[in-house]
């Protein structure tokens, strides 16, 4: 393998792994103030692709973008209001059941909608722009998803560190009860999580279609297992942990696939969470979880 190929699925592999990270953020912050995990936050990723279809067959791709951010943010707060929020508490696993149960709906009734045919991904003319760098040929999008998903996390973080909203979200993943009780709106907050969780999804959703230009009411299903593998690899609760392991999923798959190995590039996915949650089941960035007495 020359140098240049090599540095090509190199590209490929940041691309595809910053989409990867984009959606596993939002599984890791859900996760750490509900201790929840979403599953149908790879559904929504899925919807959001189906939002763009049609609205670029009547808006042109600079207003359907925010259009279809919108609509994915109404769609995930939608779910948390109506499938989550009357089950706050209740046991872990019934909001669980929930989440899989809204996973299967968004699946179905993407199928009973737009039936199960494959429809293609309208092209965003000026993220399907080629560059060439003497051998080495690629689009925008292969070179703006690393970079703008590194961007979004750092304003994520800072979001979440320098400001009310990020102090609240803080207090409640700490301590629910005790947030109430400082006057923290613990709903409002929750909601903002599903808001930024579902907007990064929006995003990841279009950089993902736009280079493999096909959606299908199951083309969530895999993508969204693969993202909450990167969530667990990196310690599921830390955001740069998730983000680190979207980047290492989508770099591993590539070069499994460029190697000749593409039928084993979703079975390493899961071996490597079988692997992970053996030797260290925190991930790379976890925190033990303490019980609160």
């Amino acid at each position: 393998m020359t140098a240049s190929v090599l540095i090509q699925h190199f590209l490929t592999g940041i691309s595809l792994g910053g989409a990867y990270a984009l959606i596993a953020v939002g599984y890791t912050m859900v996760y750490g103030i509900l201790r929840l995990i979403n599953f149908a936050h790879g559904d929504i990723f899925m919807m959001s692709g189906y939002f763009m279809i049609f609205i670029m067959a009547t808006f042109p791709w600079f207003l359907s973008i925010p259009v279809v951010l919108a609509f994915t943010v109404l769609l995930g707060v939608g779910i948390e209001k109506v499938a989550y929020a009357p089950l706050r508490s209740a046991p872990r696993m019934s909001v669980m059941i929930s989440a899989i149960g809204v996973s299967y709906l968004l699946q179905n009734l993407a199928t009973y909608l737009f039936t199960a045919i494959p429809r293609a991904y309208p092209e965003i003319p000026i993220l399907k722009k080629i560059f060439h760098f003497g051998e080495i040929t690629t689009s925008l999008v292969t070179i703006l998803t690393p970079v703008l998903t590194i961007v979004l996390v750092i304003l994520l973080m800072q979001l979440i560190n320098h400001t009310k909203i990020g102090m609240a979200m803080r207090a409640v993943s700490k301590d629910t009860e005790a947030s109430r009780l400082m006057g923290i709106k613990v709903n409002t907050t929750i909601s903002m999580t599903f808001v930024l969780g579902s907007l990064l999804a929006g995003v990841g959703s279009i950089l993902y279609f736009t280079d493999r230009m096909t959606v299908y009411p199951y083309s969530g299903s895999l993508p969204g297992l693969k993202c909450f593998v990167a969530a667990v690899l990196g310690g599921i609760g830390s955001i740069p942990g998730a983000v680190i392991g979207g980047f290492i999923i989508g770099i591993c798959e590539t070069f499994l696939v460029a190697m000749g190995y593409s039928m084993f590039s979703d079975a390493f996915t899961f071996l490597l969470l079988i692997v992970i949650l053996l030797v260290r089941p925190t991930g790379l960035f976890g925190e033990a979880a303490t019980d609160k007495v």
